[in-house]
This record gives C-alpha cells, structure tokens and sequence, in this order.
C-alpha cells in the first residue's frame, strides 16, 4: 500500500468540488485497512473512509490527515434456505451488484439501479430509491473496529437502520469501517413497482420482470440526470441533497396548513404518505428554487429539484451557500427544516 500527498479529491467526487487530501491511501485488502489506519494512528491524523465518492461534499480546504479509499473487491452468490444471498467487498461499485442481482433472477434491489457509489456506503445511509431501501435485504455487514481493531460482523438490527441513517452515521459515527455486506434476495420474486414513476412508466403494460424494472429505473433516473452519465452537467452533483422530512401528524397538519394559505395541496403518494413522508423536492420547488436555477457557478439540475449541480468551477462553498439559502427559504415558507443527504467532509 503506497501513501500519496497533496491528492486532489474532487476528481474523486461526482460533485467535483473540493481540496487536497494531505495524505491518502488506496485499500484492496483487510491488511491494506489495517495498515493505513495505523499510520493514521501513529502519526496522529485525522482518517477519512472514502468509497464511490457520490455523496460527499469536500471542504474547499480538503482533507487535513488521511484519506483511505476503500477498493476491496470480490463477489460471491450461493442459496441459503431459499434465499440468494449476494455477498460484495466494499469496494464493489453498487449498481454492477444490483445488475449481478437482475441477472440470477432475484428479487430486492432492483429499484435501486443506477445510483452511483460503492457497496460500502449503502448501509452508512441506509440507501434506497422507488420504494426500496437496502435495509430490507442486508444480512450482514463486516466492519473493522475502530476502537480495538478487531473485525466484527454487525447483522441487520446491530445496524440501527432507519430512514436514511444507521449506526454508522449516528450513534456510532466514526468507529467502523465496513469491508463487506451481504444482501438476502429473493430468487424468481416478483419486482417492486411502488412509486408514481414506476407506476406511470408500467401503465397499461403487462406485468413486468426485474430486467424490465431496472431499465425502467434507469432510464427514468437518467431523464433526471440522476444517473451519471459523461458530460450531462446536471449530473455533476452529489445526488438528492435533502432528504424527504418525516413528519408527525401535527407536523403534517400545520404543513397542509400553510400550503392551503398560498392555495397548495401537498402532493400525497402511497410510499410517502406511509410514514407521513413529504416530498423535499416540491418544498424546494414551492419556496422558489425552479429546476434550472442558477446561482453563479452552483444551481439547481434542469431536471431534479433535489439535485444541487456544480455549473463548472464550483467551489465548495458556493455549495453550502445554496445549500444554506435553499434551507432558509423552505424554514420560512412552510416551517420545515430540510436535512442534508451527503456526507460533509472537512468542514468545522
């Protein structure tokens, strides 16, 4: 394992904003992790566990201590009592598991094609898109411990998983770097068609197979530019930058409230409405933050609300301006605080 200094991190991003790290250090094995950690250990520097780099906002300063990337490889599949279970190092780009999943003809993640990132990051953020979310599936997550260096393996309720989080970016932030995870699926289930998109793209078609399902989430992500793709400046982004707000039912009331003063009707489908979910993207949207709005070198994507894209030569902090201006006008037009999906990275 070879240590490199002054490593631009924004290449690494696909927001591609960002500065240096001071030091950094790729991964391919568990010795890799444990060699870099001591390094960090013995000299006293700050470590940050990076993976696909698709969900992270990096400080204009960059990275003042170590930067490891995550590169461990290597997939496995075998049936267990019914279930196929999909094991991948952390390292293993997301989307390629999800293709490997459709293609054996197992049901589970198949909502979830097309988003960028490593298999590491999907139980940090307990990731999901149109109706799934990977908490449903995971089995197993192998993570070093940070605090006695030993190897553990967490099952699905030592993760904490809830909306969006886990214990790995709550609770016990900091104390785990995840080596591998394993997904139950379920072999010739039927795939998930929950969400208005996928409901609308399926309409009036006979029932639809897993293949069919992932290129139906494909191609509607990438007409949101939700799917990176070379040269498509929308998709210069960090993803959906904030996440749906779950309300209590007073919350939700006192919402419905205000809208119906500027004569609004919160829009209401059935995976949101479950969990008193409201969609972040028409609270941006509805507080003046069009598709298309620019702001200098940062604005909003032509075609996601939720997306905030570097226009070229961004820095990070024209990011948190928008970020923090967008935030403000959600909180005074209805009331609501708008949390932030990505991982800040190098920020006071």
């Amino acid at each position: 394992m070879v240590i490199q200094e002054k490593v631009p991190l924004a290449p690494l991003t696909t927001l591609g904003v960002g500065g240096p790290a001071r030091y950094f250090a790729e991964a391919r094995t568990i010795g890799d992790v444990r060699a870099a950690v001591e390094q960090a250990h013995s000299r006293q520097l700050p470590l940050f566990v990076l993976g696909g780099g698709s969900n992270l906002v990096v400080s204009d300063n960059g990275w003042p201590g170590l930067v490891l990337k995550i590169a461990i490889g290597g997939t496995d599949f075998r049936i267990e009592s019914g279930q196929g279970i999909l094991e991948a190092g952390a390292g293993e780009e997301w989307d390629k598991l999800v293709k490997a999943a459709v293609d054996r003809d197992c049901a589970g993640i198949e909502c979830m094609s097309g988003i960028p990132g490593s298999i590491g990051s999907t139980p940090v953020q307990n990731v999901g898109a149109y109706g799934q979310e990977v908490a449903e599936t995971i089995t197993s997550v192998q993570a070093l411990d940070l605090r006695d260096g030993q190897l553990r393996e967490l099952c699905n309720e030592a993760c904490g998983f809830e909306y969006r989080t886990s214990i790995f970016n709550t609770t016990e932030k900091g104390r785990f770097i995840i080596l591998r995870v394993s997904y139950a699926l379920k072999p010739g289930g039927e795939p998930r068609i929950e969400y208005a998109d996928l409901k609308k793209y399926f309409a009036g078609k006979s029932r639809p197979g897993l293949v069919e399902v992932r290129e139906a989430v494909r191609q509607i992500r990438a007409s949101k530019s939700m799917l990176i793709t070379p040269g498509d400046e929308d998709a210069r982004s960090a993803g959906s930058f904030f996440k749906n707000p779950v309300l209590s039912e007073a919350e939700f009331q006192a919402l419905a409230e205000r809208a119906a003063t500027r004569s609004l009707q919160i829009p209401s489908y059935p995976a949101l409405q479950a969990q008193r979910k409201v969609s972040a993207a028409w609270l941006v949207e509805q507080s003046g933050f069009g598709k298309g709005y620019t702001h200098g070198p940062v604005g909003i994507s032509r075609k996601h609300a939720l997306a905030i894209v570097n226009r070229g030569g961004a820095r990070a902090a024209d990011v948190i301006a928008l970020k923090d201006e967008i935030q403000q006008r959600v909180m005074d037009t209805f009331g609501i605080e708008l949390k932030p999906e990505p991982v800040f990275v190098g920020f006071e």
